[in-house]
């Protein structure tokens, strides 16, 4: 089960803004071009996608104890780690608080611009325009 082409874009533009929006509001986070700034979100999407999950269990018992905040320290390693593995300066954070609260701030961008891509169940839709509305079938009750 993967994902379409589609939803692969949707998702990186998603992340891309999430990016972009908290090297504009954190100070210690800068990017030098918007090509930085698509590798280092392009990058990000790649290492939430493969690598945090494995983190998240291994993490599993801080995660428990702390009542989830060490989610937060894990968001902000992977945006430390990312911003340290990219070629040259094109996108950098300045420190773990920066990489803390633009991992936050990223975390809340993406959780409401995927609102409006995300399907009752769950999966991500590319948005599209029907010129039919469909009546729908099914019981009310009084």
């Amino acid at each position: 089960m993967g994902i379409s082409l589609a939803e692969f874009f949707i998702r990186w533009f998603v992340t891309a803004v999430s990016v972009f929006v908290a090297a504009w509001i954190v100070p210690g986070i800068d990017y030098t071009s918007f090509t930085g700034l698509a590798f280092a979100s392009l990058l990000l999407g790649m290492i939430n996608a493969l690598v945090r999950p494995l983190l998240l269990i291994l993490c599993l018992p801080l995660i428990l104890v702390t009542m989830g905040l060490f989610i937060l320290v894990l968001n902000a390693l992977l945006l430390w780690f990312v911003a340290g593995i990219l070629p040259g300066s094109s996108f950098t954070v300045s420190g773990f608080w920066a990489a803390f609260w633009g991992g936050l701030v990223i975390s809340v961008i993406s959780w409401v611009l995927s609102a409006f891509f995300r399907g009752s169940d769950g999966r991500i839709y590319p948005l599209t325009h029907h010129t039919v509305i469909k009546q729908a079938r099914g019981r009310t009750l009084d």
